[in-house]
């Protein structure tokens, strides 16, 4: 996987999956097919309103989309939104994990280096009295 270009993360959908209600309701709404600010309000510690406007968030970031079903309306996964959300967080991940091997090939490199057994130089630096 290439490495992810400045500017290809979407800071709306990040933001709105930033979230841990948020992402608690996509979890819901994933397992169950779909549901309502009334029926995700059932499941989660939060008020229908909450729900309503963590609704909005999402609905703005693209990841659900709601079709009214009588006087509610019915949310949805927005299944290739979710999966560019997905494809982002792999991606942002792969290259936090090749910064990380360097980092450890680094920190490998600096542990191998011999120690000549003399203190740290202080020179340039005051008398610190």
């Amino acid at each position: 996987m290439t490495p992810v270009a400045a500017g290809a993360v979407d800071d709306e959908l990040w933001s709105a999956v930033g979230d841990p209600t948020r992402r608690r309701m996509l979890d819901i709404l994933l397992a169950a097919g779909g549901g309502t600010a009334t029926s995700l309000s059932d499941q989660l510690p939060i008020s229908r309103q909450a729900v309503a406007k963590h609704l909005a968030v999402l609905d703005r970031a693209g990841l659900v989309h709601g079709a009214s079903a009588g006087r509610e309306r019915r949310y949805q996964i927005s299944e290739a939104q979710f999966a560019r959300a997905v494809a982002q967080l792999t991606a942002v991940s792969d290259a936090w994990d090749r910064r990380l091997a360097r980092i450890k090939r680094i920190a490998e490199t600096i542990q191998r280096q011999p120690d000549d057994g003399r203190a740290p130089s202080h020179e340039g630096r005051g008398s610190g009295v």
